[in-house]
């Protein structure tokens, strides 16, 4: 596939805004190249906006090289970005498989750009099929969210490479939650398929969501245009040095995610002997989509006593669902005895 042919012509005849920092990147005893503060506390400077040193620790980790590797302020700002490379306002589209997140569809909403649906099967798969027979000639990006938000779950590796193979744009694999599941990253497909982006990011396993600081992965191109169309320094000092030290944490951040995973078990265990409690889905994340009586009634009862879960009703094929994140022992306990408390004065 040309990846320049779904390019928006006004973005591949952009020439970039070009930094000082980008101009000279090396080292040097005095930098009066920037309009700085000469006098700060270490954070008077400009960040690297290439961020060179995070993107070497990360092309470790993950066996990408590091020109294949794309940071962004959150996810969020990757799938802006994408929208805005790939997609002409009011002409162009992208396909979305609800229920899934919401970001892609207010970004495509943001830049004026239009959106196609199709539901997931009722066991939260994608409908190749259906997928493909909606796609045309307008439709840019197809948005994949594997594991699923709110449901959970994985998507089949072979449906998602069958969409990646026959779908005539760019294919975004959202791995947010990937950490947690058991099934291998799309990753590993990024030689074979040059419109295949995935995302991944640090909010998750990595327990920085305050941070954000979202990384996408694809083809040298792909990167390329995305480093274009980005602010010049998207990724702050202290992001940089933080998401750098995290990174040589990774045995810690590993024993949390099998905390997680243990406590997600034990969750669910727990939920089955509830008597409101309808189906739980299977989940790949650090979540659980539970299937209530009165989701509403509950959720409010929840609310009154400080605990806060997600209220999924109002979403296709979530309807009565709560979205319920796993938290520490001592969260999960307390979640559990509210629960038994609302069915000993609710549930008959």
């Amino acid at each position: 596939m040309d990846i320049k042919s779904l390019v928006r012509k006004n973005i591949k005849n952009l020439k970039p805004y070009a930094s000082a920092r980008e101009e000279f990147s090396g080292r040097a005893d005095i930098f009066l190249d920037a309009n700085e503060n000469p006098y700060g506390l270490d954070l008077n400077r400009y960040p690297d906006p290439m961020q060179r040193k995070l993107k070497e620790k990360i092309s470790k980790i993950k066996a990408v090289p590091a020109k294949n590797i794309f940071l962004g302020n959150g996810s969020d700002e990757v799938i802006d970005l994408l929208i805005r490379i790939f997609c002409e306002p009011r002409k162009d589209e992208i396909i979305l498989l609800p229920p899934t997140y919401g970001m892609y569809k207010v970004c495509a909403d943001i830049a004026n750009v239009g959106k196609k649906e199709v539901l997931l099967t009722p066991d939260f798969q994608p409908e190749v099929e259906a997928v493909l027979g909606v796609a045309g000639r307008n439709s840019k990006i197809l948005f994949l969210c594997s594991p699923n938000n709110p449901t959970g779950n994985n998507f089949e590796f072979g449906k998602m490479v069958q969409l990646i193979e026959n779908f005539p744009g760019m294919v975004v694999v959202d791995e947010a939650y990937i950490d947690f599941s058991t099934q291998k990253s799309a990753i590993t497909l990024l030689l074979e398929y040059p419109n295949l982006v995935v995302m991944q990011t640090f909010s998750k396993a990595w327990g920085l969501a305050g941070l954000r600081l979202g990384m996408a992965f694809s083809s040298k191109e792909v990167v390329g245009f995305l480093n274009s169309v980005k602010p010049p320094y998207n990724i702050n000092f202290l992001t940089q040095k933080t998401a750098e030290k995290i990174l040589n944490e990774k045995q810690r951040v590993q024993e949390n995610i099998q905390k997680i995973l243990f406590q997600r078990r034990r969750l669910e265990g727990e939920l089955r002997e509830l008597k409101f409690v309808k189906k739980i889905h299977p989940s790949d994340a650090n979540f659980l989509l539970v299937k209530v009586e009165r989701a509403d009634d509950l959720h409010q009862f929840l609310v009154e006593r400080k605990i806060i879960v997600r209220n999924r009703s109002r979403v296709p094929l979530c309807e009565d669902c709560l979205r319920i994140t796993v938290g520490t022992e001592e969260e999960n306990e307390r979640l559990l005895q509210e629960l038994q408390l609302y069915q000993e004065k609710f549930i008959q």
